[in-house]
């Protein structure tokens, strides 16, 4: 499977140049998730491992550079520029994330995820996991993500992010 998915992400990024403007093409399906690659409006590539529900949904990104970027989507959420909140994730009954100072614009809640131990340590623990509960600062429940399938496509999205990295 990895082959195919970086050699289609590696083709895609030879041949699409300045042809699109912020398009994307699915590599990889499994379950309810999807993995993309995208070209984007200033020239440069981005990769996508999403879970959704209709109105809603859970994506990690990744770049060329290396970075890795989570984000929550939901049509009924309707933020203003330059907003930012503490949230918490849970995966399964595991110990909860926080994340202080995630992004919040219009539709989105986002944040990259540290360059760290602690940034592969909640990459594994969304492949491995079967939910992942999102929740205000103050424990609330958000959103809930089905995490079924995260396994195969973050193994999807790795190997997209290797493809555009070159």
């Amino acid at each position: 499977m990895g082959i195919r998915i970086g050699m289609a992400a590696a083709l895609i990024v030879a041949t699409a140049g300045a042809v699109w403007a912020q398009q994307s093409q699915i590599l990889f399906s499994h379950k309810s998730w999807q993995v993309e690659v995208w070209a984007l409006t200033d020239g440069s590539f981005a990769c996508e491992a999403k879970v959704s529900a209709p109105g809603d949904s859970f994506s990690i990104w990744t770049y060329p550079t290396g970075d890795v970027q989570v984000e929550f989507y939901s049509s009924a959420w309707q933020f203003g520029e330059g907003q930012s909140a503490e949230l918490q994730m849970q995966i399964d009954g595991r110990v909860p994330w926080t994340q202080s100072g995630a992004t919040l614009s219009q539709n989105s809640v986002l944040f990259y995820l540290p360059d760290d131990a602690a940034g592969i340590d909640f990459i594994v623990e969304v492949a491995r996991g079967n939910r992942l509960y999102l929740r205000d600062a103050d424990g609330n429940d958000v959103k809930d993500y089905s995490l079924a399938g995260s396994r195969a496509s973050i193994d999807a999205l790795i190997e997209c992010g290797t493809a555009i990295g070159r």
